[in-house]
């Protein structure tokens, strides 16, 4: 159900007022290829917070990109869940459209917390010798397909000769395509992405232009913009989550700073009991949280998304506390297989232990980290 006018006026926590942000409907899609924004704290989000409790930061910057598959961030942030949990530390919320650029805001110290893809994460931590951040809950699964010109391609084996897109070389969907072709048997170079099937590297703002010019065949892409493709005349030929175990895959983690978390452990405690929150919400109430999320799209983007494409992205993907972390260990395997990166020491990548008090103090299941959590001192 889309947003609607009475849905789209009470817009109330801690998004920014950047309705003239430049970004076009489709890099609402993006998993992360574009520029960096930061948002002005909204000074209402923290107003109402429950008892104003101090906490031991002023403020905690967070990150995320305004994509569904950051639910999360969108939903918790906009319904001043997360803020809720914060007391009288403000959020200052920033958007970002790139990995790379969140990664270097993590990095630099500009941002304490960020939601972000798997890739990325791993990137970001071997990068930095293990010393820049942690993973510290899951946020959301799915929201990723293969969609194809249906008057070109009907079959899988069909993809042989054709080009298709991913969003950016080495990122979650290019990975997890590379492997799917290698499965086939086929052969794809994975530095120019040539071969047996044309892996056409382009940002996900663009690949809706680049479908309707006929310059692609079809695209191996996170929601909303396979949702968008299919509302363009593309056709689903394969949504991933049918080739996980249980159906389930990290698309969006949180991650954190190692200095705030050891600085500032309450506070990351605190987020944490909002975005559990904020996920059990978006469960029990999707058609609200699906308005709510694309209420705060339109603040971000100045366009709300069509109800033919946020309908059936929506449907695609769930949010969970659940950081999936064997799903992650695969994908970084699928990249050292397909090349792409070395194999990488991902030991200490999760820290669960704030995240796991959270979820016992609601009466939630305790969640695993396939043997990569920190070591506790």
């Amino acid at each position: 159900m889309p947003a609607t006018g009475t849905t789209l006026t009470t817009l109330r926590r801690g998004v920014a007022a950047a309705a003239a942000l430049p970004l076009l409907i489709g890099a609402l899609a993006s998993c992360g290829y574009g520029s960096q924004s930061e948002e002005p704290a909204d000074k209402k989000a923290n107003a109402a917070a429950a008892g104003d409790k101090k906490l031991s930061a002023p403020e905690v910057r967070i990150g995320y990109f305004p994509n569904l598959t950051h639910a999360t961030a969108l939903v918790g942030i906009q319904e001043g869940l997360i803020a809720k949990e914060l007391g009288a530390t403000a959020i200052k919320p920033q958007t970002f459209n790139a990995g790379p650029s969140e990664i270097e805001a993590l990095n630099s110290g500009s941002l304490d917390i960020g939601f972000i893809g798997p890739s990325p994460a791993i990137n970001g931590y071997v990068k930095s010798k293990s010393s820049n951040l942690r993973i510290i809950s899951g946020s959301a699964s799915g929201g990723v397909k293969l969609v194809v010109n249906p008057d070109k391609i009907k079959t899988l084996d069909d993809l042989k000769g054709k080009k298709i897109a991913t969003p950016q070389k080495g990122n979650t969907q290019d990975v997890a395509f590379l492997n799917w072709i290698a499965e086939k048997g086929w052969k794809v170079d994975p530095e120019s992405g040539k071969g047996d099937v044309s892996v056409v590297r382009t940002d996900n703002k663009v690949t809706p232009d680049a479908f309707k010019q006929g310059s692609i065949d079809g695209a191996w892409v996170p929601e909303p913009t396979a949702s968008k493709l299919v509302s363009d005349g593309a056709s689903v030929l394969l949504d991933e989550t049918d080739l996980w175990p249980d159906k389930k895959f990290v698309i969006t983690n949180v991650i954190v700073s190692q200095k705030f978390l050891k600085e500032h452990p309450d506070v990351v405690e605190a987020v944490l009991a909002g975005t559990v929150k904020t996920n059990e919400w978006i469960n029990a109430n999707p058609d609200k949280a699906k308005a709510s999320a694309n209420a705060a799209l339109k603040v971000l983007s100045g366009k709300e998304l069509e109800p033919a494409v946020i309908d059936p992205a929506w449907k695609s993907i769930l949010v969970t506390d659940d950081p999936l972390a064997a799903t992650l260990k695969t994908e970084s395997d699928w990249a050292v297989k397909a090349k792409l990166i070395e194999q990488p020491d991902l030991a200490g990548i999760y820290d669960l232990t704030l995240l796991n008090k959270v979820l016992k103090a609601a009466g939630k299941p305790e969640v695993a980290d396939a043997g990569l959590g920190a070591k506790q001192s």
